[in-house]
């Protein structure tokens, strides 16, 4: 990938990383709300084969020059597949940035038709609890602990329980950040702002959803690095799903839509890193050179009209069914 890959900081936390991340929330349970996951995973999701395929993405993306990974509790076993992979390469703490969140648990016992895959509570503690469960998986490679999608209405951003043990954390060293959620997510950036707390914020932000851009870019001057998810929407615009006016515009640029649809991401001034959620190494190489695939005024005024109502987008979002 060359240069378009080259370490920076992320925020006033200094955390090095690269323009493009690996998420494992795709790779790290059977079941996810990413269309087209029949066709990317197949029939055989058990544990060693999501395990073996983690490490393959893992490996690819690191031969690539990544060098941010990003999990969270309830990502399955996203935190021991990582855990194991960066021990198994001998991999030093420091070496690579690694993140995770705390909030939600997996309740889906590795089963497709689980009632419920995960459940959030944002107590104080749920806090110690996951971040001791963390600890154990990852070690000192820990560099970023973050809220998982915090909210305004939640109240987590006024507990004063949470955010005694988030500056306890933070004076260990460990960097603490949040995500958010839903369509009132710049509320959340601009509270979580005003906290004068968290070093990073990780939201998200697509062709379909850019309402947040604004409330991104004051957190990034603020100093908050910004870490975006969800930059192929669920895989909306991806090549499963991709809108017609996207799909071509790539084919004139001789990507997929999933590689035009991060460059739109790594186009915006405020963003430290864009999350890669791919779930095979051919959808990691795809991803990858969005890094390569340009972006201009006029693909970006011709794409513009993608753009969803908050509420529209995130309604469509919460009625992908797990698969």
């Amino acid at each position: 990938m060359g240069d378009g890959l080259a370490a920076r900081p992320l925020g006033r936390a200094g955390l090095p990383v690269t323009p493009i991340g690996i998420g494992l929330a795709a790779l790290g349970r059977p079941a996810y709300i990413t269309l087209g996951r029949a066709e990317d995973l197949g029939e055989d999701r058990s544990v060693a084969t999501m395990r073996a395929r983690t490490w393959a993405v893992l490996d690819a993306a690191l031969a690539a020059g990544v060098r941010y990974f990003d999990v969270a509790r309830s990502y399955g076993r996203a935190e021991e597949f990582l855990g194991g992979w960066l021990r198994a390469r001998d991999i030093e703490p420091g070496a690579v940035t690694v993140g995770s969140k705390w909030g939600y648990a997996y309740v889906g016992d590795w089963r497709m038709d689980a009632d419920r895959h995960e459940v959030k509570e944002l107590s104080a503690g749920r806090l110690r609890d996951q971040l001791a469960q963390t600890r154990a998986l990852l070690g000192q490679h820990l560099s970023l602990y973050q809220i998982h999608s915090a909210t305004v209405e939640s109240g987590v951003l006024d507990d004063q329980d949470v955010l005694a043990e988030l500056r306890e954390l933070r004076a260990a060293g460990v960097a603490v950040g949040l995500s958010t959620t839903g369509p009132r997510q710049a509320d959340t950036i601009d509270r979580a702002v005003e906290a004068s707390l968290f070093d990073t914020v990780q939201a998200t932000w697509n062709l379909l959803a850019r309402s947040a851009g604004p409330a991104l870019s004051r957190a990034h001057r603020a100093g908050l690095g910004v870490i975006v998810k969800e930059g192929v929407a669920n895989g909306r615009l991806t090549s499963h799903a991709a809108p017609p006016v996207l799909a071509s515009a790539a084919r004139e640029r001789g990507v997929a839509p999933d590689a035009l649809a991060l460059a739109a991401v790594l186009a915006q001034p405020w963003a430290g890193v864009v999350l890669s959620g791919a779930a095979s190494v051919d959808q990691l190489r795809s991803n990858l050179s969005a890094v390569h695939a340009g972006w201009d005024a006029e693909l970006d005024e011709r794409l513009s009209g993608l753009d969803e109502e908050p509420e529209a987008y995130w309604a469509a979002r919460s009625s992908l069914r797990w698969q």
